[in-house]
């Protein structure tokens, strides 16, 4: 009798520590769900002029990102100009932010934005089986609150803005311009598949375009890495290539245009979400690229881009801006001075 009360302990101890029994009660799978991190954040840099901007990035998510201040943060620095890798890592350490090289084709370097478009592929490869939310972000993006939103919600797989003004988007309902039809044509993006958004800058009405300075994607999914697929069929495409090389607009954008593809022709409508005005918000828009509203205020704002406004701001701009003094004061003793 007490061979078998010890035999069955050992048995069930067994039982326990045996990932494949233990598939039956959910322990295994909230211990491999538990070993992923929730979110990750993530920016990339092409120049040293950018280094100072993505410290800042990292100590505005340290200070005011709540319940994810603590979430690991990427670097990405690209690997085709003379960057000391080895300083930045010294330099970000204290911010807890790992720095890592990307590349891109020497072919694709021609089009503006190419090298970020390869390191978000990079970096969502490189995470898609140790975090589940990836924020891809532009340098020159400032956290004012916590991203709540950025926690996507069971069933959706990407968050996003519209893009900030329509410089190159298509008319919601218009047919599009020769440039957008061999775009749609080479992605295979579907008719019945784009749906409507309203820039913030000029209330434009455009068909589906995603602001490529924020996005926030369910790694499993794959959206960036397909993005750099979609890239790669539109810049070795030589029509586009044509396009693009007689009109400087054209290859500002091309790389914004594939992530429509890669998007539409990888989610269902229902997976996608808006984030809300105080994502993304353009400061002081209207003085750079002009708009139809004013972006001087900072009081519910979550995240803020500020483009190229402080190379030459408004020598008043803290006295204008509308918030919080201390979030006003932070901004100022890292953008202006």
């Amino acid at each position: 009798m007490k061979k078998f009360i010890v035999m069955t302990a050992i048995m069930i101890m067994t039982a326990l520590e045996s990932p494949g029994l233990c598939q039956t009660t959910g322990e295994h799978s909230l211990n491999t769900s538990a070993e992923k991190a929730k979110i990750v954040f993530a920016t990339f840099i092409e120049s040293d002029k950018q280094v100072p901007h993505a410290y800042y990035l990292a100590e505005s998510i340290r200070a005011f990102g709540g319940q994810v201040k603590d979430a690991a943060v990427r670097l990405y620095v690209a690997d085709y100009v003379e960057i000391d890798t080895a300083a930045l890592r010294r330099k970000f350490a204290p911010l807890n932010v790992e720095v890592y090289s990307s590349g891109a084709p020497d072919e694709a370097l021609q089009f503006y934005y190419a090298g970020k478009v390869y390191a978000a592929g990079l970096a969502e490869k490189q995470l898609e089986n140790s975090a589940e939310i990836l924020v891809w972000m532009d340098d020159d993006t400032i956290f004012l609150r916590e991203p709540s939103s950025f926690l996507l919600k069971p069933g959706l797989s990407f968050a996003y803005r519209p893009i900030m003004h329509n410089r190159s988007g298509t008319l919601y309902g218009k047919e599009p311009n020769p440039f957008w039809r061999r775009i749609y044509d080479k992605l295979d993006v579907k008719k019945e598949s784009l749906f409507k958004m309203t820039t913030p800058a000029d209330s434009q009405i455009v068909n589906a375009y995603f602001n490529a300075g924020l996005l926030v994607v369910r790694l499993e999914k794959g959206i960036l890495r397909k993005w750099v697929d979609d890239f790669k069929t539109l810049y070795q495409d030589s029509v586009l290539a044509k396009m693009c090389l007689d009109d400087n607009e054209k290859r500002i954008f091309l790389h914004q245009t594939a992530l429509v593809g890669a998007v539409l022709n990888t989610l269902t409508r229902s997976e996608m979400v808006e984030l809300g005005d105080d994502y993304n918000y353009p400061l002081f828009f209207e003085q750079m690229f002009g708009a139809n509203r004013e972006f001087g205020s900072i009081e519910d704002v979550t995240t803020l881009r500020y483009d190229i406004y402080f190379r030459k701001p408004d020598p008043q701009w803290s006295e204008k801006i509308k918030g919080a003094p201390e979030k006003v004061n932070w901004i100022k003793e890292r953008l202006g001075k």
